[in-house]
């Protein structure tokens, strides 16, 4: 009788050990099965920031942001994490955000900081919802007060620096957020734009309103040109002598004297009689024209305006040393001469591409070497 009673507990403790190493196989199973799942989640999180980074430094097309949004749906209720919902939330108002439906986005963030109150990337959705940057930049300090080590926080310092043109500082900010970011490529390859525009306005920290306007844009009207060469330099005093001449007055003046062209169309070489506009987008074949004459008119010097063609009319066959402008084009002298000076680069090494618009930042940059 003990004989089988002990036969028995034998028995069903070999029983309790097969069942609990059944049930621990199916727990290893189980864990890494929810590891692979949560592997996969966060990979996908991963390829969402990329996306959505890569999407604010760029015009994001309706069907670019719902591609994303589809991605952040399938992932949502993939990981029973409220710290991973909070932050698909906070993309997802970002996305809202590039459609300019701030409202929506307004639900996110709400949505997100409920999920998990002060999560960094429903801050950085906050601050891009507040409208006043001077408001938005107090905010980003007090998160950088707590923890300066978020790359992210860095980032939005230096757009609201940007913003409020204090260029020198915005440069600094996305240096260190870079750095802080090394780790993931995207943001220096978004945001480096942002910091190469603070760093071509640097010298411009306290310049008036106007001239600020006009060195930050993509393109420029000889209005334009004129507020940026006034405001920077004195290469403007032969005609105003230091008086404070409206720009529509100087550009009456210079196209009156021969400083801006009818045409920027280098392959003519009988110019329109039609009068420019300063509301004319310049070309870099009219800036090349301008600087130059003003190059000549500064040094006293009206022989620089011939300096070139003079060469080639000697010559039985010229051949221009810049393949996109012809010897017998009227712009050859000064196309010639601001790239022999430096006042002005070829894009490509070899093209001057006379037909391109010029940038605020780069003339100021032509303007000041002359």
């Amino acid at each position: 009788m003990k004989r089988t009673v002990i036969t028995i507990r034998i028995a069903a403790a070999v029983i309790s050990l097969l069942v609990l190493a059944f049930s621990s196989c199916q727990t290893m199973q189980r864990d890494i099965l929810l590891s692979n799942t949560n592997e996969a989640s966060h990979g996908g999180l991963l390829r969402i920031e990329m996306q959505i980074v890569q999407l604010d430094g760029a015009n994001a097309s309706r069907e670019e942001i719902q591609s994303v949004r589809r991605q952040i749906t399938n992932l949502e209720g993939s990981v029973a994490d409220p710290a991973f919902q909070a932050m698909l939330a906070a993309w997802s108002g970002r996305l809202f955000l590039m459609e300019g439906r701030n409202s929506d986005a307004q639900r996110e963030l709400r949505r997100s900081q409920t999920l998990s109150p002060h999560n960094l990337l429903s801050q950085v959705l906050a601050f891009r919802l507040e409208r006043d940057p001077t408001r938005r930049l107090a905010r980003i300090d007090e998160s950088i007060a707590i923890d300066s080590a978020q790359g992210e926080l860095l980032i939005e310092r230096g757009r609201v620096l940007l913003d409020l043109n204090r260029f020198a500082e915005s440069v600094a900010a996305f240096d260190a957020a870079f750095t802080l970011l090394s780790g993931k490529s995207f943001y220096s390859a978004t945001y480096m734009q942002f910091r190469e525009k603070a760093w071509e306005l640097r010298d411009l920290q306290g310049s008036a309103a106007g001239t600020l306007n006009a060195a930050r844009q993509n393109e420029i009207t000889w209005r334009d040109l004129i507020q940026i060469t006034q405001s920077e330099t004195d290469l403007l005093r032969f005609i105003t002598a230091g008086r404070a001449w409206s720009a529509d007055a100087i550009f009456n003046q210079l196209v009156d004297r021969a400083f801006i062209p009818y045409t920027q169309d280098v392959s003519l070489t009988e110019w329109t009689e039609v009068r420019p506009l300063p509301t004319d987008i310049v070309l870099r074949a009219g800036a090349a024209w301008f600087l130059w004459h003003l190059n000549a008119e500064n040094r006293a010097n009206r022989g620089l305006l011939t300096r070139y063609s003079s060469r080639f009319a000697s010559r039985a066959n010229p051949r221009s040393p810049v393949p996109d402008i012809d010897t017998n084009s009227p712009f050859i002298d000064s196309i010639l001469g601001c790239v022999e000076w430096e006042f002005m680069s070829l894009p490509d090494g070899r093209n001057f591409q006379p037909q391109q618009k010029v940038r605020g930042a780069d003339f100021l940059a032509m303007v000041k070497r002359l």
